[in-house]
């Protein structure tokens, strides 16, 4: 990396982009600059866009007052910068906004790292000091009437869709002393609602995989998505949710409400944290419970990961078919035995065979996801649970993807999984063979 110096500004090059760069020191003047020509307490009045509006014609104002001489490019990055800072969030503005950043990670006040296209890469600018930093996490947290200070140095919580933030967020901060690198703010920016079509686009699945998927969410099969971590297993969920037809209820548990359906009658639940008191929380299993009550045609948990895997696994099996879900494992054969530890987790004390018997019932197919060394969410295997009660777990594989010759390759569907298809009245596409 080189860097040109040139009157407060600096270009950073790399081996695939050039980006111009407003020195910090030029940012702090002109931003105290500003904030003593405005009047705050006036501003507030106006909406967000004439708000910014004003400040950037009298920040380019000031930039001639003061006689200094920049490009276009520069006096536009300059205006920018020093607008997000005074009223926005600083150097997170444009991160927010660009759809292909998928992660934001601050690690202290001169640290940002984002994640695009699967891979994690630092940019060149951080903020101007910790307390500049303290005071976006303040406006962040705030708007969702929350607080994090030295008393209470922790808080996740997720940020609503708006016009600086259309995708929506989660939000995870850690101050010092906890955090020894300083302040640190993880943003995970919710994806964007992506249909089967444009996963296969992207080399998520093949098309023969697509067309079974698709006749399974419509005949009802219970379905478990699972993967490690940003896998692609939420964007996974919400392509196979479009199937589901309009005409049912649909009710989805989240911790943080990532998924959206496009079905009319769908009914979205979110956990809720403690006060500050410690009291007030509503979990994932408690929404779960409460779910049942509300006439679901299906089910859908945005993730099991606790006792609530038990309420879940009960709901399959009493009525509530076609119910989908994620779990965090490596594997389709650990998704099951996951399911079963998260079960037994829950305050009803149930023998693990008993629990088995319950995961056995339940579960007709697990989509297992990774993420590839080049960024890419790929499913690896598609495998219908053919075990029955009393049986160790068995797994017949549909379909997997071999890394070797890089493409998909399909097996056969079992008989019972074919049969569930045809009591649904689907057909099998002639792509698929029963065996």
């Amino acid at each position: 990396m080189r860097r040109e110096f040139s009157r407060g500004f600096a270009r950073v090059q790399t081996t695939d982009k050039s980006e111009i760069v407003a020195d910090d020191a030029q940012v702090s003047r002109f931003k105290q600059l500003l904030l003593d020509e405005v009047d705050l307490q006036e501003l507030t009045r106006l909406a967000a866009e004439e708000r910014r509006a004003r400040l950037e014609r009298v920040l380019a104002h000031l930039i001639s007052r003061e006689g200094v001489i920049l490009s276009t490019r520069e006096r536009s990055t300059l205006i920018r910068r020093v607008v997000d800072e005074a009223v926005g969030l600083g150097v997170l503005e444009p991160l927010l906004a660009d759809e292909s950043i998928s992660e934001i990670m601050i690690n202290g006040h001169q640290t940002v790292f984002i994640e695009r296209f699967g891979r994690v890469e630092r940019i060149p600018s951080g903020f101007t000091s910790e307390a500049q930093l303290l005071q976006t996490i303040d406006r962040i947290v705030s708007a969702v009437n929350r607080r994090v200070d030295e008393s209470s140095p922790m808080v996740d919580a997720r940020l609503p869709a708006d016009a600086r933030l259309p995708r929506g967020a989660r939000v995870n901060v850690v101050l010092p002393p906890l955090s020894l690198t300083g302040p640190s703010v993880t943003i995970r920016l919710f994806p964007k609602a992506y249909g089967l079509a444009e996963l296969l686009q992207r080399g998520t699945l093949d098309k023969d995989s697509a067309e079974l998927l698709s006749i399974c969410v419509r005949a009802r099969a219970n379905i478990v998505v699972s993967g490690g971590t940003s896998s692609g297993k939420t964007t996974f969920l919400n392509a196979l949710s479009q199937f589901v037809p309009s005409r049912e209820r649909i009710v989805t548990v989240e911790d943080a409400a990532e998924l959206s359906l496009n079905q009319d009658h769908v009914i979205r639940l979110e956990t809720r944290p403690p006060n500050a008191d410690g009291k007030g929380s509503i979990t994932i299993r408690d929404l779960v419970r409460n779910s049942l009550r509300m006439r679901p045609d299906r089910i859908i948990v945005g993730e099991v990961r606790g006792g609530e895997a038990l309420d879940m696994l009960q709901a399959m099996n009493t009525g509530h078919d076609g119910s989908l879900s994620t779990v965090h494992a490596n594997s389709a054969y650990d998704a099951l035995s996951r399911l079963e530890t998260l079960a037994s987790m829950s305050d009803v004390e149930i023998p693990f065979a008993a629990i088995r018997d319950q995961v056995n019932d339940a579960i007709d197919l697990v989509v297992q996801l990774t993420r590839a060394s080049d960024g890419t969410r790929r499913i690896v295997e598609i495998a219908a649970v053919t075990s029955e009660r009393r049986e160790d777990y068995r797994l017949h594989t549909i379909a997997e993807f071999d890394p070797l010759e890089r493409q998909f390759v399909r097996h056969t569907v079992p008989e019972i999984l074919a049969r569930q298809l045809a009591l649904a009245g689907e057909t099998l596409p002639e792509a698929w063979e029963v065996g």
